[in-house]
């Protein structure tokens, strides 16, 4: 069994005695960990058993959006793993967020990289127009606009995720930790290659603003309501409109770290 395959056994059965719990102490919610976690067979069928029941009441009806997910995890051995990641970030990361039940339930972030990453795929198969319809339904339910295009590795952290924002060309390497507010934009109207490459261990704080095709080095940390217009060396804390050097990181992977002091 791959080491992923282990984790994802070990937090499913995590989810699975927090659901129980749920289930016996909050009346009104039974019906929804029943439907989400208790009947489903395993981690990723409850993913996407509880993404679906968000996504799915428009013009795509549940049942689809649930076989849509079901192709995509199914097909893409990546994409799982990277779900397991995502979670584990959050977990570890987050002192809010104390059980593994949590992201499954209750975390846009959470639902909206793992609704990317869905729409990825999809746009990776051709099918540009249900990736478009997947984004738009992630931009109104979620406030997380992605581009179908964009690439992200596994170990994202959205955290609280609200108006997050990535162009077409922007890449996100693994073990990245991202505030609400974010924006990975271009420069205008240009074509090709512009927009932000994020690489490994980067903390970008809330609000921050990363524009053009620029290069955001392994253990970078980018403070709160910055624009960044220019590369950021690896292992450096940048600041300020527009931002600039304040100094080498402290931490050695700042977004696991998540201090967000300068």
């Amino acid at each position: 069994m791959e080491d992923y395959d282990k984790k994802a056994a070990q937090i499913w059965d995590s989810v699975l005695k927090s659901a129980d719990n749920i289930a016996a102490q909050e009346p009104f919610l039974k019906d929804l960990v029943n439907d989400t976690i208790l009947s489903r067979a395993n981690l990723f069928d409850s993913v996407r058993a509880r993404i679906s029941r968000k996504l799915g009441r428009n013009a795509v009806d549940e049942k689809s959006v649930f076989k849509i997910f079901g192709q995509a995890f199914d097909d893409d051995y990546a994409l799982r793993k990277n779900i397991v990641m995502d979670i584990e970030a959050v977990v570890s990361r987050d002192p809010a967020c104390a059980e593994y039940v949590n992201p499954v339930l209750y975390l846009k972030g959470f639902h909206s990289i793992t609704t990317h990453r869905v729409s990825h795929w999809l746009w990776l198969k051709g099918h540009a127009h249900m990736a478009y319809y997947l984004q738009s339904l992630s931009s109104e339910i979620f406030g997380v606009d992605i581009h179908p295009a964009a690439r992200f590795g596994g170990g994202i952290m959205l955290d609280h995720a609200t108006s997050f924002v990535a162009g077409e060309t922007s890449v996100v390497e693994d073990n990245v930790s991202i505030l609400h507010e974010v924006t990975l934009g271009g420069t205008g109207n240009e074509t090709g290659d512009r927009h932000p490459k994020v690489m490994s261990d980067v903390l970008i704080g809330a609000g921050a603003k990363l524009i053009g095709n620029i290069l955001i080095g392994k253990g970078a940390k980018i403070g709160a309501g910055s624009v960044v217009l220019d590369d950021v060396p690896a292992h450096t804390t940048v600041a300020g409109v527009p931002a600039k050097p304040i100094h080498a990181t402290r931490e050695s992977n700042p977004a696991s770290e998540m201090n967000q002091k300068l």
